[in-house]
């Protein structure tokens, strides 16, 4: 049975498909996997109804006569479909499909903070080594060097440290861009008294990990990674975190990207010591 559906029945029959659904019981499923519709559980005869979102429902969409079985599907990333009754009339059977975004190959990203270049210098080495995107985290008020005097009192990271309600770092962008095609995300900064520099916990208490292998690195001239990855992945709630690496500023390219590529789909990582300074 083949037929047009006006735009704004179009519209309807998808603001009001939740609600169908919980009135209906289905019985009946529709999955969709690498350009294939699986239909199961109908008793009677049925249509399937593609639908494109965009920005505007398109004009008309067509209907195909449907069974229990597989057939093969053009769909878009963000494609519906939904399973109607073709005998008593556009009564749902089963909950609508979406076609998922299409698979990525792994794309990696690396984010870091860096106060005086040197987590920048070996968060560009890991990018280049694994092929990744690269992400600063800049602070609305940058550090200065007077700012970074932990060796002063009155200087404004010291009163970080001491006041912990101070910490909460405003950066100028929060997530980084295409966030949700990231399957795995290098996380550097600095250690600060032996903990990740605060800007970073902004970004990772900001966002969402889920689905994604986390790996931590830092840069310090004493201190070694210590808990400062453990207490991230606790900020975070969300995301496969692995143990992360510990680099001295003077940390070669060579050394840094024969890491990089060993912990790209492994978890063989390193940690060591604590420390209870500020390292930039």
């Amino acid at each position: 049975m083949k037929k047009l559906i006006s735009m704004f029945t179009a519209a309807v029959m998808c603001a009001s498909i939740s609600a169908a659904a919980e009135a209906a019981g289905y019985q009946a499923s529709v999955t969709y996997e690498n350009g294939e519709i699986t239909i199961s559980g109908l008793n009677d005869s049925a249509e399937l109804i593609h639908v494109s979102y965009s920005d505007e429902v398109p004009d008309g969409v067509s209907v195909t006569e449907a069974g229990n079985g597989t057939m093969s599907v053009n769909a878009e990333p963000g494609d519906r479909f939904f399973l109607w009754d073709s005998i008593t009339g556009m009564v749902p059977l089963a909950d609508p499909v979406t076609v998922p975004d299409e698979a990525d190959d792994g794309g990696a990203l690396v984010v870091y903070f860096s106060a005086t270049g040197n987590t920048e210098s070996i968060a560009g080495y890991i990018a280049e080594a694994a092929g990744a995107d690269i992400f600063e985290l800049t602070p609305v008020e940058p550090y200065t060097s007077a700012d970074l005097n932990w060796t002063d009192e009155s200087s404004r990271v010291v009163m970080e440290y001491e006041d912990e309600s101070l910490r909460d770092v405003a950066l100028t962008v929060t997530t980084p861009e295409n966030w949700d095609s990231y399957d795995t995300v290098f996380i550097g900064y600095p250690i600060w008294w032996g903990i990740a520099a605060w800007p970073v916990s902004s970004f990772v208490e900001a966002n969402d990990f889920t689905g994604k292998t986390v790996i931590p690195f830092c840069t310090s001239s004493s201190s070694g990674l210590g808990e400062s990855g453990a207490l991230l992945e606790q900020a975070a709630g969300s995301g496969e975190w692995l143990e992360g690496m510990r680099f001295r500023g003077s940390s070669s390219q060579d050394e840094v990207s024969a890491w990089a590529q060993s912990v790209v789909g492994t978890s063989e990582n390193e940690s060591t010591g604590d420390g209870n300074t500020l390292d930039v």
